[in-house]
């Protein structure tokens, strides 16, 4: 009987050990890219909310340049206490000059909470 609960015992250490060595490191915390952005529209919806977010930033300041959401063209996210996504976002301002912009927002769901952490131009691809 021992020896059949050390071989077990070896086996399921085994199991262990593959899952995670297998495990891509991406899953651990690490950045994945989000493949076909611009038909998701999980992601899209997101986008339009942190431009929602940041035009209601500006009003409180009573700040014009309001933005018009274009839609995501790119977009990255990570696991965290939720999931946190970066995403790259087109919008048009007041003037109506297309414009790029970066936003960093968390999502966690069984909280039924989103928290838009940053917003910031993105920087032209000459300036990175």
């Amino acid at each position: 009987m021992a020896k059949i609960t050390k071989i077990l015992s070896l086996i399921l250490l085994f199991f262990i050990f593959t899952i995670f060595s297998s495990t891509p490191s991406n899953a651990l915390g690490g950045k994945t890219q989000i493949k076909d952005v611009k038909t998701n529209k999980e992601i899209q919806d997101l986008g339009k909310y942190c431009v929602e977010e940041h035009n209601r930033s500006l009003q409180k300041k009573n700040n014009n340049g309001l933005l018009s959401f274009s839609q995501v063209v790119e977009a990255e996210k990570q696991v965290v206490s939720g999931i946190k996504y970066y995403l790259k976002i087109s919008a048009t301002t007041s003037s109506g000059a297309p414009k790029m912009f970066d936003a960093v927002l968390v999502v966690k769901a069984w909280e039924k909470k989103k928290q838009l952490l940053n917003f910031s131009p993105s920087p032209s691809p000459a300036t990175k």
